[in-house]
């Protein structure tokens, strides 16, 4: 049980931290007030005050986190501006969130999934310069009789250059391709005997295990993959490669994340496969025996998975925030007291619904149902 809930509490320290410093950062750098820095809800455990009055303090729910701004009700609340300024004198006012600028409201609100996003590209920039990319053609070995590789026309020595219009440049990203994929057939493209060739290849769903040994649905195509010439070909990068290869990897987690969450909205895709922090923090205790780079690139996944989320245009979330600042650009004003609270009761129901699917799932990979 500590091998799990130590590397999950480290994980989610650093990437809310960071989340929620991207909000800080810009609140500080506009001259909002910051009266509290929280990672994890409830009860404090400990915490101090800066020079400037922020208390920083750790709380025993280790999931999520949050800044509190001066004179604010809850983080971003507009609907009751005059009660709000009749509380505070001129000096004040200037550290009260709701009176600055559009942009800057913006800039503090979506700061914090953007930090996420740059987490990311800084721990797979780290790995691509001290450790490396691996960058291992991928060669088919082995085409089993009757799979749908095999109706579908692949054979051994084909090498895959791309699955789905993406470029495979390493054997490890095979694997993943496939099991991002979401359409009912996957598009290969190989190299054979000089020539590239398309194949269409519908893939057969089966229960199976991850890497790590959980129970997972499987897309299988019935292949068996090799190094090209039996050579492996994992090499350090320089910067600017590093940090292309690092933006690229978010950006592929991120479109397959959203379509994903497309297809599950749309019927097709497998919603079994959403879990919530006992799926997580499970993961992330099997991951982090691997060691530390595993850990990292786990870290990476969870911050961009986080980034994201919260970008959603769901009120609680910044992105409804950043929704009802959109409204307000086109109306003028911000939108009514009531108008708001009906967007909050509409994103509490979605939000708890998400939750209780991802605990479903959770406790139902545990055993339970």
């Amino acid at each position: 049980m500590i091998n799990t809930i130590v590397p999950f509490l480290g994980l989610i320290l650093v990437v809310v931290f960071i989340h929620e410093y991207g909000h800080y950062y810009f609140a500080k750098k506009y001259g909002v007030g910051v009266t509290d820095f929280s990672i994890g809800f409830g009860k404090e455990i400990f915490g101090w005050n800066d020079k400037s009055g922020t208390r920083w303090k750790i709380c025993w729910i280790p999931l999520g986190g949050y800044v509190k701004f001066f004179g604010d009700r809850n983080v971003f609340s507009q609907s009751d501006q005059q009660e709000i300024l009749k509380k505070y004198n001129l000096e004040e006012q200037e550290k009260l969130f709701i009176l600055k600028p559009l942009y800057q409201r913006s800039l503090i609100v979506a700061a914090g999934p953007f930090a996420n996003f740059i987490l990311a590209i800084f721990i797979f920039f780290m790995i691509y310069t001290f450790v490396g990319k691996d960058f291992t053609p991928a060669v088919i070995n082995e085409v089993q009789k009757d799979s749908p590789a095999f109706v579908a026309g692949l054979k051994k020595n084909d090498i895959i250059i791309a699955i789905d219009n993406k470029k495979v440049k390493s054997i490890l990203e095979v694997s993943k391709y496939i099991t991002m994929s979401t359409d009912e057939y996957i598009d290969f493209i190989v190299s054979r005997s000089n020539q590239d060739l398309l194949f269409k290849i519908k893939p057969n769903v089966i229960m199976s295990e991850d890497g790590l040994g959980n129970k997972i649905n499987k897309r299988m195509i019935g292949i068996q993959l090799g190094a090209y010439n039996n050579e492996i070909n994992h090499i350090k990068l320089g910067p600017a490669k590093s940090l292309y290869y690092s933006i690229s990897e978010v950006y592929f987690v991120t479109t397959s994340s959203l379509k994903y969450l497309g297809s599950i909205l749309a019927g097709s895709g497998d919603s079994s496969q959403l879990g919530g922090p006992i799926r997580i923090a499970k993961i992330t205790g099997q991951v982090a025996k691997f060691g530390i780079i595993p850990f990292l690139t786990m870290m990476a996944y969870i911050s961009v998975s986080l980034g994201l989320i919260n970008l959603f245009p769901i009120p609680l979330l910044d992105g409804g925030h950043l929704m009802f600042y959109g409204f307000e650009k086109l109306l003028g004003k911000p939108l009514s007291q009531k108008t708001q609270e009906s967007f909050f009761r509409i994103g509490m129901f979605l939000l708890l619904s998400l939750m209780f699917f991802a605990t479903f799932n959770d406790l139902k990979d545990l055993g339970l149902f």
